[in-house]
């Protein structure tokens, strides 16, 4: 076979023998290849909707039972994103939450490289059917990514290529993010931004490769700037031992590749100037998060099958897996890979990058104090040294550096396939005995990771009052709508912010959210009122607490400072509680307006 251009090198002659595979040589065999992209594609889609099966009989009315509250904040994310097209305002800041200071959307998980580009969707559907869409085509789209730049760039074999195409997609960590937080499974753009970072010019073409990659940052910048700082992070790393390991072809590529990575410098760094500025100077914005700063992974996990596998148990969620399970791969796929290291780390150029590269960031994942099995040990983490306030680190949360270890199972997944595929080529019965039993044990790892469906619960429709428009007459403009209770970060407000993540044409105060506390680190949502923690309080207990004179001044100055048109509460037994909570606060009795109660504000 003709020697191809491989993932890092156009000189197939300095590269080990096995570096990497060849991409398709000519027209002919890439159209051979049509039947398994369709097929790729088509079963990486069935696996996606098997993990988001409890959504697909009523999406409108299912919610995660396990991340609540972020499947509803990225329901209000498109919903956000159709708004500010409708209404051509800036996307970047928003006050139909947190009404009237606002959100800083570039400090949030805002993914607009998503948000926008649904919106269309959003307006036609909804927020809650285009969700599904999103999480649907997110894990699938990320798989099949993946396995595009396996199949033309480091491995032969197709089914190589497919498997590892569907750890990536498909990964315990991935799937554990999907039960609520499609930012983390929005992954498609990834392959490609890694692929553009070791093949950056090549062939002298620094320029095109400089602006492509330039272009992959930014749009990754608006789908989650957490994995690209993972990523990043990973692709640093993998370049220097790269360079470490093969000197005399690094020197060779180093004038384009210098060339290259300044291009993408100036490319992004223009087309993000102001979006960053606005993200760490704008308006409402925070230094650090603390609290997700001291989240490492537990490296005993990597043994272990997460909850959301077919081989998984939730009890692993009270022991191990507080607060995420980011890697959970399992002790078969884990020895799997080990051995794959050490069988072919000698001969393959890619194996020994991708080895100094997962070590690494595997321990840098493990956060400012080891933990081992669940316990924490006395033994300070890398992240103990990394103050809490750093610029850029001090936002990051350490566990989620695992997702590079994720990249680089993925690729050892596909070599440790192709390698037993290859063995086949000896044509000895011992050898094709060899190859496939190799084969089925890749194959047979990966099973225990198959996700089940994601929990869900039933999540009622907004009132008919809010999706009719009856609230209309009732909040002019300059004034906000506050459902009762107040939404907040506890589950207690998830529902009401389910209101707004229908329709945002009209604001609401407080909300979920990440914003600058009083100390100016971050936190979720903002300092309660005193009507959200009486509300709270109701709901929690059962019962309507005894008010006083001061909660009623405290709630009327709420109700000035949010500019209150009305206050809406569900006409339902559940919340009679709430209504008697109300009616004291306002001193006379509700309004009913088909299915809710209103208290009008003059």
């Amino acid at each position: 076979m003709t020697a191809q251009p491989t993932l890092i090198t156009d000189a197939p002659e300095a590269a080990d023998t096995d570096a990497s595979g060849p991409e398709p040589g000519g027209p002919a065999e890439r159209r051979r290849r049509w039947p398994w992209h369709i097929g790729a594609a088509l079963i990486y889609i069935v696996v996606g909707m098997v993990a988001m099966g409890n959504w697909l009989e009523h999406p409108n009315e299912t919610v995660s039972s396990h991340l609540a509250n972020d499947n509803t904040w990225f329901q209000w994310l498109l919903t956000h994103g159709a708004y500010s097209i409708q209404h051509l305002e800036n996307p970047l800041f928003s006050t139909r939450q947190n009404y009237p200071t606002g959100v800083n959307m570039m400090a949030n998980t805002s993914v607009l490289g998503v948000t926008l580009p649904l919106a269309p969707l959003t307006i036609w559907l909804g927020a809650r059917v285009t969700y599904l869409i999103w999480m649907i085509g997110a894990l699938a789209g990320t798989a099949f990514a993946a396995y595009y730049v396996l199949q033309r760039w480091v491995v032969r074999s197709p089914i190589a290529a497919f498997l590892g195409g569907a750890f990536a997609g498909f990964a315990p960590g991935i799937v554990h993010h999907a039960n609520g937080q499609p930012n983390f499974a929005s992954n498609f753009a990834l392959p490609f931004l890694i692929l553009m970072v070791f093949r950056l010019g090549i062939n002298g073409r620094w320029l095109r490769d400089g602006v492509i990659l330039g272009l992959l940052v930014v749009y990754q910048v608006f789908i989650n700037e957490e994995m690209l700082v993972a990523i990043a992070a990973g692709c640093v790393v993998a370049v220097l031992a790269w360079a470490v390991l093969s000197p005399r072809m690094a020197w060779r590529r180093a004038k384009a590749f210098l060339l290259g990575a300044t291009v993408t410098a100036v490319v992004a760094g223009a087309l993000l100037a102001y979006p960053l500025w606005f993200q760490f100077k704008g308006p409402q914005t925070f230094e650090a998060l603390p609290l997700y700063h001291s989240w490492g992974e537990d490296i005993a996990t990597y043994f272990y099958f997460s909850r959301d596998t077919i081989w998984g148990d939730p009890i692993v969620e009270k022991t191990m897996g507080y607060p995420e399970q980011n890697s959970w791969f399992g002790w078969p796929l884990t020895i799997v890979v080990a051995v794959a290291f050490l069988v072919l780390i000698w001969r393959n150029l890619i194996v020994r990058v991708a080895f100094v590269a997962g070590v690494i960031l595997a321990i840098m994942s493990m956060g400012p104090k080891v933990r081992w099995n669940g316990t924490y040990t006395t033994i300070p983490g890398p992240w103990h040294y990394i103050p809490d306030d750093l610029p850029v680190l001090g936002l990051l949360t350490p566990s989620r550096l695992t997702f590079t270890v994720v990249g680089v199972f993925a690729i050892m997944v596909a070599l440790a396939f192709d390698a037993a595929a290859r063995v086949r080529e000896r044509k000895t019965i011992l050898g094709r005995g060899a190859s496939v039993l190799a084969g089925l044990l890749v194959i047979a790892a990966l099973v225990p990771l198959i996700p089940k469906p994601l929990p869900a619960k039933e999540d009622p429709m907004p009132p008919v009052f809010i999706t009719s428009g009856a609230w209309k007459p009732y909040v002019p403009a300059g004034r906000s709508l506050i459902p009762v209770p107040v939404p907040n970060r506890y589950p207690i407000g998830r529902e009401t912010l389910g209101w707004a993540a229908w329709t945002q044409e009209f604001p609401i105060p407080e909300g979920y959210f990440l914003g600058p506390g009083k100390d100016g680190h971050g936190q979720p949502g903002a300092d309660w009122s005193r009507l959200t923690w009486l509300a709270n309080k109701t709901v929690k207990d059962n019962k309507a607490p005894k008010v006083s004179d001061k909660d009623r001044a405290q709630v009327q100055s709420d109700l000035v400072r949010y500019d209150a048109g009305v206050l809406v509460l569900r006409n339902e037994p559940r919340f009679d509680n709430v209504r008697i909570l109300v009616e004291d606060l306002m001193g006379r009795a509700p309004e009913q307006n088909l299915d809710v109660w209103i208290w009008p504000i003059a």
